[in-house]
């Protein structure tokens, strides 16, 4: 089963505050590593979605 990308929303929100607590505290790695995978799970939901078909049209491509 596909999550749509809303579903997604709380993951990047989780991984931008754990980048911007460990920035605020004195964690250069954490927050390095934390904004990187951010930037990781904005490209995979972005192609998800992309992949996804929309929602409107039953599943299938129009054919013009």
């Amino acid at each position: 089963m596909r999550v749509s990308p809303m579903g997604h929303d709380w993951v990047i929100e989780v991984l931008q505050d754990l980048a911007d607590y460990a920035e605020r505290n004195g964690l250069p790695r954490l927050a390095r590593k934390a904004a990187e995978t951010l930037l990781v799970a904005q490209q995979e939901i972005g192609e998800a979605a992309e992949d996804d078909p929309p929602e409107d049209s039953g599943g299938m491509t129009p054919v013009h």
